[in-house]
């Protein structure tokens, strides 16, 4: 079967490779899939650079989460409980990385089974955007029916997400980011208020939103310069989630902006939030994600899928700025 294997850390557009791997076999507890498709996310990428929290062991095959199809069961009884069996299309959340493969071996507790009519688009990135906005919205920061949370990056697929998340759940929203010409498809989408950190007073324009309070409520993925225009936008008792590092530079910042108003600021990282779960909440919010989808609110705009073998072309363009959508490849 074909994987995509880098053997030491470095730009993906140069170490990553296509190769021939053996089959691997289920254990106990585990099951095959024959993967369908894996979407090419920052965090995938970042693993393959070195950035990562946490790295693999090389050589190594990226690829945190996908959506295929079981065709193999190891032993024991986990497989019952979860009702698992070949021909299931499960959603693959595969924690070490590894599902950029044809096929791929993960515990019973990291597939999730997928009614029909979610589509594999929507399946492949069924969980680390999904449940990104909705724990950081509904579970860490709590944000009320009518506050206002600010976001940066708010034209990628998660800020997209949180913007219609905020229509759903009646939470208004003010977008960052750094192009005008975004404003107008955001709004399409429900976004109460869209800034240019390029063009506009970021500051002053969300003090006059709020009623001069400043926001109580910020999610950031981007760091440097647009980090801290973040913090000098939150209010007094503002809470700000850092999620990201897009920038790959650290929020420039005085602290003296955190003491008035006792402002805080916390890094927030889905994996480590996830391991401190029970199961009945993950079940819970797998459940959630899964009704989101079909509302249309945790949905992923495609731009592009590519076969294996053209994984270079697909992390050019996964990295390319202004993308209209998610880049999938096929495996």
């Amino acid at each position: 079967m074909k994987a995509v294997v880098f053997e030491r850390f470095g730009n993906p557009d140069e170490v990553l490779q296509v190769r021939d791997a053996p089959e691997p076999t289920p254990g106990k507890n585990q099951v095959r899939v024959r993967m369908r498709a894996s979407p090419v996310n920052p965090s995938d990428l970042l693993v393959v650079r070195g950035q990562y929290g946490r790295l693999p062991s090389l050589p190594a095959t990226p690829g945190f989460e996908g959506v295929g199809v079981i065709d193999a069961l190891g032993g024991g009884l986990l497989k019952y409980l979860r009702g698992l069996r070949p021909g299931r299309r499960v959603a693959v959340l595969n924690g070490p990385g590894g599902n950029w493969q044809e096929k791929v071996v993960v515990s019973a507790r990291h597939v999730v089974q997928l009614p029909d009519d979610v589509a594999d688009e929507q399946g492949a990135s069924f969980f680390v955007n999904p449940a990104t906005a909705l724990v950081m919205t509904r579970r860490v920061l709590a944000v009320p029916k009518g506050g206002w949370l600010l976001q940066t990056a708010a034209a990628s697929a998660l800020g997209r997400m949180i913007i219609r998340l905020g229509k759903f759940d009646g939470f208004r929203t003010i977008n960052l980011v750094r192009r005008r010409e975004q404003a107008d498809e955001l709004r399409a989408l429900g976004a109460d208020e869209v800034l240019s950190t390029q063009a506009d007073d970021v500051v002053s324009k969300v003090k006059a939103f709020t009623g001069g309070e400043g926001v109580r409520y910020a999610v950031d993925a981007v760091g440097a310069d647009t980090g801290l225009t973040a913090v000098r936008c939150m209010g007094s008792g503002g809470r700000l989630l850092v999620y990201g590092t897009l920038a790959g530079q650290p929020i420039p910042l005085d602290p003296r902006l955190l003491i008035a108003g006792q402002k805080r600021i916390e890094g927030f990282w889905l994996s480590d939030w996830v391991r401190q779960q029970g199961a009945l909440t993950m079940l819970r919010l797998f459940r959630q994600i899964i009704s989101l989808m079909r509302s249309g609110v945790l949905t992923t705009v495609v731009q592009a899928a590519f076969p294996l073998d053209q994984i270079r072309e697909a992390v050019r363009l996964a990295e390319q700025p202004g993308r209209t959508g998610k880049v999938l490849l096929r495996c």
